[in-house]
């Protein structure tokens, strides 16, 4: 069976390359294969590759530089999305496809479930929006994993940076009214193929997914939580913890506005698969020490 996997170059993408080659053969390519923006490049990509399932990890997540760049924003996360919906439902095959908390208001304090109303709050949960409610309106089978605060031991992401930062600095502000979970790359995968896996057995039913480890925290609190870890596993840190001053959103003024409810309901997705999500805590203790080893 021959997978085309979208994004391979990124944080959730590298991770599912080495996951999903159980299932069969990988086909993954580069920017300077495949340009996304080329929506005729992608058609004929896929028709003379005829893909047995597509997995889309690409997307624009640049979240405030979305707020200028609109079309292309829209492109990656909108147009892109229902382009490969309906080639994959005049080839008869799953699509696979990645979205956001931010689709949600953010408002509140209860977790937001599957038919929660969406109210996106900026050009990036607007275009992840859009390209959710494209592919859910073609008509092909799917399976939309939609996730919060991604990072992992690659790439660029909130862990490494203040890990960086706690080797420079002895005092930081973090937002601390933001709540969320934070979502390692590598739980994304692994939840991804036993999802795809029991799609195509006809044991998963197809649909729209909240996939995010238990529990919940702030920027704040995950960042104090990345230092104590980090300073248990031996790494030597400038940063006094007791000088992470937490601070309201309103004190960190950014272009595109973030969801203070990032909070999502799991329950659908731990009974389709039979599990119960691991909590956010246990999963950066495995994504620091991975980024530790390296």
């Amino acid at each position: 069976m021959k997978l085309l996997l979208l994004g391979g170059s990124g944080q959730v993408g590298f991770e599912l390359e080495r996951r999903l080659t159980v299932l069969g053969e990988v086909v993954a390519p580069g920017r300077s294969e495949l340009d996304l923006a080329d929506a005729g490049a992608v058609t004929a990509y896929i028709d003379e590759r005829q893909p047995a399932v597509i997995v889309n990890a690409a997307a624009y997540t640049a979240v405030d530089k979305a707020e200028e760049e609109p079309e292309l924003a829209h492109r990656l996360n909108a147009a892109l999305p229902e382009q490969l919906a309906h080639q994959a439902c005049a080839l008869g095959i799953p699509l696979v496809h990645y979205s956001s908390d931010y689709v949600y208001p953010g408002d509140g304090r209860t977790a937001w479930q599957e038919d929660s109303a969406t109210g996106p709050g900026s050009v990036y949960g607007t275009s992840k929006l859009a390209g959710d409610e494209a592919i859910q309106a073609s008509g092909c089978k799917h399976l939309i994993m939609r996730t919060s605060w991604v990072y992992s031991a690659r790439g660029h992401n909130f862990m490494k940076t203040m890990l960086r930062l706690a080797r420079e600095r002895s005092a930081l502000k973090i937002v601390n009214d933001q709540i969320g979970a934070p979502t390692p790359a590598r739980l994304i995968a692994d939840v991804t193929l036993m999802a795809l896996h029991g799609l195509l057995q006809g044991r998963v039913e197809g649909g729209l997914y909240h996939l995010a480890p238990r529990g919940e925290t702030s920027w704040h609190g995950f960042a104090s939580e990345i230092f104590k870890r980090a300073r248990d596993a031996g790494e030597t840190l400038a940063i006094d913890p007791a000088q992470v001053e937490g601070i309201p959103t309103s004190e960190y003024p950014t272009p595109a506005s973030r969801p203070l409810n990032s909070r999502l309901k799991l329950d659908k997705l731990e009974d389709a698969l039979g599990i119960s999500l691991p909590d956010w805590r246990s999963q950066l203790t495995l994504t620091l020490d991975e980024f530790l080893l390296q």
